[in-house]
């Protein structure tokens, strides 16, 4: 029972994230999941201080790159909107085969409320999903990685409109020279860690 769905999560911890690979020629990024996992969390935690329904924000972030399980992660360009659609829905019958049919009804009722972006969740969803991908880029920044780093912030500089999530995202973009003398999270807590047991 359940087997298609549980097989995509698990295969989503396998398929990197193609952007990555693609435009900063990374062998290692992340992957779908733990790009969906960062969403989810940042998703909810927004949506609770906005007063919105985290819990239909969480479920959407959650679903909303699972047919990448089956397509792969498609980059922009690389084939049509509609070519794109056609693909995932072909993925996500198979996917929810084995979900009950309120769940799956459920389920693709918030993918399309996702790619409609109609609703003020999926908005809050896809500017989330763009300040994720920003982090995400000032992190391997941080970390070393080489060009093509500013594209993605770039490219959420522009989707990014919603007030709080611009003050986070302006903190990221400020100094482009990667941010040098900041202490990333990790080394703050294994330094804790030395002086203190856990």
């Amino acid at each position: 029972m359940y087997g298609s769905f549980l097989d995509a999560l698990i295969s989503l911890k396998r398929v990197p994230r193609q952007g990555w690979v693609e435009k900063m020629h990374m062998d290692s990024p992340e992957s779908v999941a733990d790009h969906s996992f960062s969403v989810a969390a940042v998703s909810m935690l927004l949506a609770d201080v906005a007063g919105l329904d985290a819990g239909r924000v969480v479920r959407m972030a959650i679903l909303h790159d699972l047919a990448e399980s089956a397509t792969g992660d498609i980059t922009p360009g690389g084939i049509t909107a509609q070519e794109k659609g056609v693909l995932e829905d072909t993925a996500l019958a198979y996917i929810l085969q084995d979900v009950p049919e309120e769940q799956r009804k459920k389920y693709l009722g918030i993918i399309d409320e996702y790619r409609g972006a109609d609703t003020p969740e999926a908005r809050l969803l896809h500017q989330v999903d763009k300040l994720e991908m920003a982090v995400q880029a000032d992190r391997y920044r941080l970390e070393g990685a080489g060009g093509g780093v500013e594209q993605f912030l770039e490219t959420a500089d522009r989707a990014i409109t919603d007030p709080s999530m611009r003050k986070v995202f302006n903190m990221l973009s400020e100094d482009s020279t990667g941010h040098a003398g900041r202490e990333r999270q990790p080394d703050r807590i294994a330094k804790a860690g030395d002086r203190d047991t856990l």
